[in-house]
């Protein structure tokens, strides 16, 4: 969808990706997920999203260790730190966008953060 908000999820919970992604097309956004770090940071890359989930375990490493590293390298994105496990949430660079969220995540309240988008 060319003009469109891109969101990336990066995250191995199928579902959770599956839910997010419908939540999001339905409001037009331009959607893609990965279910490692790897890719996602590939595809970070590639895509270039404005908004990125990125849950805290995943399969191949640890999402919030290099959240502040993509945020340094990427001040435009958005982002939406996952996890279930209530880790310390880390230091983000000072210009980073971002929030910390408990998994089962709640449409209402990604309703409430959105609707200036």
């Amino acid at each position: 969808m060319s003009g469109s908000k891109k969101v990336l999820i990066i995250d191995d919970e199928t579902d959770l990706c599956l839910l997010l992604k419908d939540y999001f097309l339905r409001k037009h956004y331009d959607v893609s997920v990965s279910h490692t770090l790897k890719e996602g940071t590939e595809l970070i890359n590639a895509l270039h999203p404005d908004i990125l989930f990125i849950d805290n375990n995943l399969p191949d490493g640890v999402g919030w260790a290099v959240a502040p590293i993509i945020a340094a390298e990427n001040p435009s994105i958005y982002f939406i730190l996952i996890s279930a496990f209530h880790p310390p949430v880390p230091q983000m660079p000072k210009n980073a966008r971002y929030m910390a969220i408990e998994k089962p995540i709640s449409l209402a309240d990604l309703n409430k953060e959105f609707a200036q988008w």
